[in-house]
């Protein structure tokens, strides 16, 4: 199979902002149509399983959190050759290849998009299990989209507005993010990061 053009969400929804390159391509299928040979896949922490999906791909478009030092919500854009020098959030299980390595490996393999472009947003918080994206960077959503749909068109991919409530879900109903976090229990039911209230009575063997 070759995909003309593959836009691709990396990220675990269950780590708060890690989750953004996720939430951003299921927004942009949730708002915007492409033409036939347009992917868009949610690449979630697959690692080296997206390895084929990108070596089909004549051109990439990614969506992630990546830590590049900056003031949380700044957006950067990355294209092309600078891509693998840029390191990620960093790697939830010794399992998790970050998306850098598949694209390093896609060059040496010789079967490498013609062209790539990583859209990418620095995250505030990572350490909360079952979190979803803090304020400052879900209010970077909407420009995030904008960039990458700038990327498309000049590369030549249009986009057509989508009616609301027309596209089917890229994710699991469940995992939609207005659903998703009204069903978060409160910090008082859920321990998240390590909540001082709860682990040292655990610990102690206190009930």
């Amino acid at each position: 199979m070759t995909i003309d053009t593959l836009v691709l969400g990396i990220g675990n929804i269950l780590w708060a902002d890690e989750g953004f390159g996720v939430r951003a391509v299921a927004a942009l299928n949730e708002r915007w149509r492409f033409p036939e040979g347009v992917a868009l896949v949610d690449g979630g922490t697959q690692g080296l399983y997206l390895l084929p999906l990108v070596q089909s791909a004549r051109r990439i478009l990614v969506f992630d959190a990546i830590d590049y030092g900056l003031e949380p919500g700044a957006v950067q854009v990355v294209r092309d050759g600078d891509i693998p020098h840029y390191l990620g959030v960093g790697k939830m299980s010794l399992h998790q290849s970050s998306f850098q390595e598949v694209l390093s490996l896609a060059q040496l393999s010789g079967r490498a998009p013609e062209r790539a472009a990583l859209v990418g947003v620095q995250p505030a918080l990572l350490k909360d299990f079952g979190g979803s994206l803090t304020e400052v960077v879900r209010g970077r959503l909407d420009e995030v989209l904008a960039t990458g749909l700038a990327i498309l068109a000049e590369w030549g991919v249009p986009a057509e507005a989508r009616a609301a409530g027309e596209a089917a879900p890229l994710l699991d109903p469940s995992l939609g993010i207005d659903r998703y976090e009204s069903g978060r229990p409160g910090e008082a039911e859920a321990c998240r990061i390590g909540d001082a209230r709860f682990l040292p009575h655990a610990a102690a063997g206190e009930g």
